[in-house]
């Protein structure tokens, strides 16, 4: 039989607010069911007065799942944890300690390590050394056994840990979360399952999950020992990581991957055909130009035929792409220009704007772009509503990193689906055999979101064409404004 899976959440810095913690949790579980544990990194406690954390340390008030935090990332917060070796700060809130193996019932074992990283001596009490490391990595290594740890918790992001630098054995996520209850509405609260490596057979341990990619941090042995970069193969380039250092990145590269600097400018490739007639080929004598509204070098913006809203758009390239997978280069640039565009034009107008793609029973990209009035709902209603739908209709959509390219995701010919959020957050499914159609729009559509659930279907949704050149000709004269396309 199986091993059940645990359930987790993982949270940034809560920075004292603990009630905003522990209300968006119980709202989570009673959406979703319960929870195992919370996993709290960074800054526990803050710089707030201590009425809010009495509440819970007498016992007025109690964390709703088991939490395990780390301990100080500065002197003002010290106070907190008298014993270095961990303890109960309140009911259901225990630290961990400052450096240590903590394995549960389950057979989880998670490796910890509080406080910043220090390289001066003597170490802050806040702080830890690369001694630390190297102590809790022997503390590791010494069993014969050891294949690796379920779960590292650390405040900094583990840039220089020597986990980086060691040989691939199994596959591993790294997730970084923002602060608790942060203006900017990013990310603080992740949720994933997991069953505890020992309970796992070698060949699943080691199996290597379809979007994975390259360790973008790995350095050589000799490159870690001298700190010099060493120059990788040039066929590597650093855009097939999760995480792209390349400073770069906005210059167009040649083929070859290097910088091109031909005195001869290359005249722009004639974007592919079709094998046979496409409704969304802009040259093509199947497209109802009428509803196009913007056309750029290698994409256009057109209105989507029964839309959800009278500004529902589409993003499509000019040529004939499949999906975003298939996109060149330049394409994807001019992608991403009319994507963060439009998130510009809807919220001048008081909305929010959700992408989503299809990549099933379709032959030329449609990326679609839905506005939600900010008065509808937050975004994490929007992510919610996707998630629980999913799970209502037994389809798995994985969070994947917010600066991703779904490329290095999906190879091409693949099916999939993906919806990205207006604070860059994406979730991803891959179709392995078949998939709601209206999947996105009845999301989108339903009481939880836009209330309009009898717009699912957009063949329930069609107006004359007299209506649709007028509401072509608004959008048109709204967008104005925002034309990049005019500055060339």
């Amino acid at each position: 039989m199986a091993q059940k899976p645990l359930r987790l959440l993982a949270c940034g810095d809560v920075e004292g607010k603990f009630d905003v913690l522990f209300n968006r949790v119980r709202a989570i579980q009673k959406k979703s069911g319960d929870f195992d544990l919370l996993l709290c990194v960074g800054n526990f406690f803050g710089s707030t007065p201590d009425a809010e954390w009495e509440e819970y340390k007498t016992g007025i008030k109690k964390a709703p799942i088991q939490t395990y935090v780390l301990g100080a990332n500065n002197q003002e917060t010290v106070k907190y944890f008298e014993d270095a070796d961990g303890c109960e700060l309140a009911e259901n809130v225990t630290y961990l300690g400052r450096k240590g193996i903590f394995t549960g019932s389950s057979g989880l074992q998670i490796v910890y390590l509080s406080g910043t990283e220090s390289l001066s001596e003597p170490v802050p009490g806040y702080s830890f050394s690369p001694k630390d490391v190297s102590s809790l990595r022997t503390m590791l290594c010494s069993s014969p056994q050891f294949k690796g740890v379920d779960i590292l918790l650390t405040s900094p992001w583990p840039k220089n840990h020597v986990v980086l630098q060691e040989n691939a054995q199994h596959a591993t996520r790294f997730i970084a979360l923002a602060n608790v209850g942060n203006p900017e509405k990013k990310k603080y609260l992740y949720a994933f399952s997991i069953v505890p490596m020992k309970l796992m057979d070698a060949a699943e341990l080691v199996k290597q999950p379809p979007d994975v990619t390259e360790n973008p941090y790995r350095k050589s042995g000799k490159e870690a020992a001298t700190g010099k970069q060493i120059p990788a193969p040039e066929e590597e380039s650093s855009c097939q990581f999760f995480f792209d250092l390349n400073e770069k990145q906005g210059r167009k590269r040649s083929s070859t991957g290097r910088d091109s600097k031909s005195p001869h400018p290359k005249q722009p490739r004639k974007p592919p055909q079709p094998p046979g007639p496409c409704w969304f080929c802009l040259a093509s004598p199947e497209v109802e130009k009428h509803l196009v509204v913007n056309i750029g070098t290698h994409c256009y913006l057109a209105l989507a035929k029964g839309g959800l809203a009278d500004d529902h758009v589409l993003i499509l390239p000019i040529g004939h792409y499949q999906s975003v997978v298939d996109l060149s280069a330049e394409v994807v640039e001019e992608v991403e220009k009319y994507k963060a565009t439009l998130r510009r034009f809807f919220k001048s107008r008081g909305k929010r704007c959700i992408l989503f793609e299809r990549n099933y029973k379709s032959h030329h990209l449609q990326l679609q772009v839905i506005p939600v009035p900010l008065s509808c709902c937050a975004t994490d209603d929007i992510k919610d509503a996707f998630i629980t739908q999913a799970q209502e209709q037994q389809i798995e959509l994985l969070e994947i990193p917010e600066h991703s390219d779904i490329k290095q995701i999906a190879q091409p010919g693949a099916a999939y689906f993906y919806v990205e959020l207006d604070t860059g957050e994406k979730l991803f499914h891959r179709i392995k055999k078949n998939f709601p159609l209206q999947f996105g729009r009845e999301v989108l559509a339903s009481e939880a979101i836009l209330n309009i659930p009898d717009k699912s279907d957009w063949r329930q949704c069609q107006v004359s064409k007299e209506e649709e050149e007028t509401l072509a000709r608004r959008f048109r004269k709204d967008f104005e404004p925002f034309d990049f396309t005019l500055d060339d």
